[in-house]
C-alpha cells in the first residue's frame, strides 16, 4: 500500500512555512499540525513582526489548531516543526497534551531535550531527524547572512 501522507510529506509543509519566515527576516522555523492526515494549522516564527517573544511557530500553530478544533487539547494531533522546540514551546506542548511531536533539526543550545523528554506530556510520542539536513541548512544560511 502506498502512503502519500508520510512524516516527510508533512515536514516538507513545515519547511515551506520556515522558508516564509526566512523571507520575512524571522528565524526560519515552520510548523504544521495534522489531525486525521489533514493539516489543520500552519505557522512560522513571527516574533519580529509581532514584537512578541512568544510568537514561535509551535505556539502559533497550536493556537490555530485549538481554535479550529474548538478544544485546547491536541491529543489526536501531530505537530511537525523544523527545529526542536524550546522549553517554552515544550511546556505548551505538554499543556496541550499533544499526541505526537516530529521535529527536523536538533537545537543543542536551546532545545527542550537538553532538559529531557519529561518536559512533554507522558503520552506525547516524539520522533526527530525528519529532513534534518534541509532544516539545519536553512537555519545556518539565515544566521550566516545575519553575521
Amino acid at each position: 500500500m502506498i502512503t502519500v501522507f508520510t512524516d516527510a510529506y508533512f515536514m516538507k509543509q513545515a519547511y515551506l512555512e520556515a522558508q516564509k519566515a526566512f523571507e520575512k527576516g524571522e528565524i526560519p522555523v515552520g510548523a504544521v499540525i495534522v489531525c486525521n492526515e489533514q493539516i489543520i494549522a500552519r505557522a512560522h516564527n513571527n516574533t519580529e513582526q509581532l514584537t512578541d517573544v512568544t510568537a514561535h511557530a509551535e505556539i502559533m500553530a497550536m493556537t490555530a489548531a485549538s481554535t479550529y478544533l474548538r478544544n485546547k487539547y491536541l491529543n489526536d494531533c501531530t505537530l511537525y516543526v523544523t527545529l526542536e522546540p524550546c522549553i517554552m514551546c515544550a511546556g505548551a506542548i505538554h499543556w496541550a497534551q499533544l499526541g505526537k511531536l516530529v521535529y527536523g533539526a536538533s537545537d543543542e543550545k536551546r532545545g527542550f531535550m537538553r532538559y529531557g523528554k519529561e518536559l512533554l506530556h507522558p503520552k506525547t510520542q516524539v520522533e526527530f531527524g525528519v529532513m534534518n539536513a534541509e532544516c539545519a541548512s536553512l537555519l545556518k544560511d539565515f544566521f550566516l547572512d545575519k553575521r
